[in-house]
C-alpha cells in the first residue's frame, strides 16, 4: 500500500548535502567557470533540460562527478533552497553561509556548462504541510507572521541580486500546503504578490512562478485529498494570475499508475488549452524497479518521458527530471539520521531512490537515451 506521503512527494534536491560537504572548503577547490552568459540555453529559444544536482553517494567526490555527468546530459541545475529564517529576518545584505554555499554550487554548475534555475522553498521538502527550519522561538508561525514574511522576501531578493536568475520560483508544490492549511493560504498569496512586485521592480525580465503537484491537482491515488479524480483543480493555479509568468508542475505518476504505459494519452494535455503561457516541469520521474511495493521497470521510465514529451514538449520552457543517478539509500539514511531527520521522512525518501536515469554506478538505463534524444532535438 502506497502511503499518502503526508500531502507531499519528496524533493531530494538535497543541496543541503552539498552545503554540508562544501562548508568550510576554499573556493579554490572548485574549478573556475568556463561558461559564458552568451552561451546560455536561455538565449537559444529551446527547452532547457536539467536535474536536481543530487549525487548517488554522500561524498564530495560524488558531488563533483554528478555535476560533470549533468554537463553531458543537461543544460541546467535546479537549485531549490530552504530559507535561513533567522539570518534573513534581519535584512537582505546579511552574511549567510547559505549564500556562500550557493555560490560554490553555482561555480560547479558553470564549470560544467550548466545554467541554474532557482526555487525559494519555505516548506519541508519531505512534508509540504509544514515549514522547514523555523527558529524554535518562532513556534506557531505561519505566512502572516512578520518575521516569516520579512525573511521570505529578503532571501528572495538576495538570490535575485546575487545570481540574477532567468527563472525564479517562490514555492514548491504550493497546492499541497493550500489544501492542508486553507486558513493560511491567503497569507501566502499576499506575500507572493508582494514578492512578485518587488522582483519585477528590480528585474522585469526575471520569470517568476510557483510549482503545483499535478497528481494532487488531479486528486488521484496516494494523496489525502477530497477532490474528484481527474477533475483538475484549476483554481489552485489560476488564483495566482496574473502574477504568474509560466505554469510549472511536478509529476510522479508512479504513485497513481502501475506502469508508464498506463499514463493517459491526455494526462498532461489539458494544460495546453487552459493557458497560453509557457509551461515547465520542475521535478518528476518514474521508478525503474520495484521500490517499497511500488512496481516499476526500465520501460516505465521511457513511457513516462514520452508521455511528457508527446503531450507538452513544444510548450516547455524547461524540464527538470529529478535524478540523473539512483541513490544509495543506506548512505543517505545514515547521513539523514546524523542530521536528526525523523524516521517518517527517511522512509518517504526511500520511495525515490530508483528514479534515476542511470544506476548508482553510472550505468545508463534505457530512458537515458530517450532523454538525450529530446535534449539533442533528435527526432
Amino acid at each position: 500500500m502506497i502511503p499518502l506521503f503526508r500531502s507531499r512527494l519528496l524533493y531530494p534536491a538535497l543541496l543541503i548535502l552539498l552545503v554540508s560537504l562544501a562548508c568550510g572548503q576554499s573556493a579554490s577547490l572548485f574549478p573556475s567557470p568556463t561558461y559564458t552568459p552568451e552561451a546560455s540555453i536561455f538565449e537559444s529559444g529551446r527547452t532547457a533540460y536539467g536535474f536536481f544536482p543530487t549525487p548517488p553517494e554522500v561524498s564530495l567526490d560524488s558531488v563533483f562527478a554528478t555535476y560533470k555527468a549533468m554537463g553531458q546530459h543537461a543544460d541546467v541545475a535546479l537549485v531549490q533552497e530552504n530559507i535561513p529564517w533567522a539570518d534573513f529576518a534581519e535584512g537582505v545584505d546579511v552574511e549567510s553561509q547559505k549564500i556562500t554555499d550557493m555560490k560554490n554550487a553555482q561555480t560547479l554548475a558553470l564549470a560544467n556548462n550548466l545554467d541554474s534555475i532557482y526555487v525559494v522553498d519555505p516548506l519541508n521538502g519531505f512534508n509540504r504541510r509544514e515549514f522547514s527550519g523555523l527558529p524554535v522561538e518562532w513556534n506557531g508561525a505561519n505566512f502572516s507572521t512578520p518575521e516569516v514574511r520579512k525573511a521570505y522576501l529578503n532571501f528572495t531578493l538576495r538570490i535575485l541580486r546575487e545570481f540574477k536568475p532567468r527563472y525564479l520560483g517562490l514555492a514548491s508544490e504550493i497546492n499541497t500546503y493550500a489544501e492542508a492549511h486553507p486558513e493560511d493560504f491567503e497569507n501566502f498569496l499576499s506575500l507572493y504578490r508582494e514578492t512578485y512586485a518587488a522582483i519585477k521592480a528590480e528585474s522585469p525580465e526575471t520569470k517568476v512562478f510557483v510549482t503545483f503537484q499535478w497528481e494532487q491537482m488531479n486528486s488521484i491515488a496516494g494523496f489525502d485529498t477530497s477532490g474528484v479524480p481527474y477533475q483538475i483543480k484549476w483554481e489552485q493555479i489560476e488564483i495566482f494570475e496574473p502574477q504568474l509568468d509560466l505554469w510549472v508542475i511536478s509529476s510522479y505518476p508512479f504513485i497513481a499508475f502501475k506502469s508508464g504505459s498506463d499514463i493517459p494519452a491526455d494526462y498532461y494535455a489539458p494544460l495546453l488549452t487552459r493557458t497560453d503561457k509557457p509551461l515547465a516541469v520542475a521535478e518528476g520521474g518514474f521508478v525503474s524497479r520495484e521500490t517499497k511495493n511500488i512496481s516499476g521497470k526500465p520501460q516505465d521510465q521511457v513511457d513516462y518521458l514520452n508521455a511528457i514529451h508527446t503531450q507538452l514538449g513544444d510548450r516547455l520552457d524547461f524540464w527538470i527530471y529529478l535524478l540523473l543517478d539512483d541513490l544509495n539509500e543506506n548512505s543517505y539514511a545514515s547521513f539523514f539520521r546524523k542530521q536528526g531527520m525523523g524516521k517518517a521522512d527517511i522512509e518517504t525518501f526511500g520511495f525515490f531512490v530508483n528514479v534515476g536515469l542511470r544506476e548508482k554506478d553510472g550505468t545508463p538505463k534505457p530512458a537515458l537515451q530517450t532523454w538525450d534524444s529530446f535534449h539533442a532535438d533528435i527526432p
